[in-house]
C-alpha cells in the first residue's frame, strides 16, 4: 500500500500511509487489515478511504465513496454496450 500511495502522490503518499499507520492507535490490527484489503480489492487507496471503511466495517453499514473527494484518482468511462462490438470480435475469432 505504501508503495501505491507513493507512486500516486508522491510525497504526500508518505503521510497517507502514515496516517493509515496511526489508525492502529484506536483501532484493532485485523479490523484495519481488512479495510486496507477493501481498498485495495477497491482501488481506493487514501487515508480517508481506509478510515470510511474501516468505520463502515465496524458500524456495520454499506460504504459510501464519493469519488469527487479523491481527484487523484481516473474515472471510469463506461459506453453502451453495443452489438456491432460483439460482432467485431466474433469476426476476429471465426475468420
Amino acid at each position: 500500500m505504501r508503495r501505491l500511495l507513493e507512486a500516486r502522490l508522491k510525497k504526500h503518499g508518505s503521510r497517507e500511509y502514515v496516517q493509515v499507520l496511526r489508525l492502529l492507535e484506536t483501532f484493532d490490527l485485523a479490523e484495519l487489515t481488512h479495510a486496507i484489503e477493501d481498498a485495495l480489492r477497491l482501488g481506493t487507496i487514501s487515508f480517508d478511504a481506509v478510515r470510511h471503511l474501516l468505520l463502515c466495517r465496524i458500524e456495520r453499514r454499506p460504504p459510501r465513496l464519493d469519488m469527487e473527494n479523491y481527484p487523484h484518482l481516473p474515472l471510469a468511462q463506461v459506453r453502451t454496450t453495443q452489438a456491432a462490438d460483439y460482432m467485431t470480435l466474433l469476426a476476429e475469432v471465426c475468420p
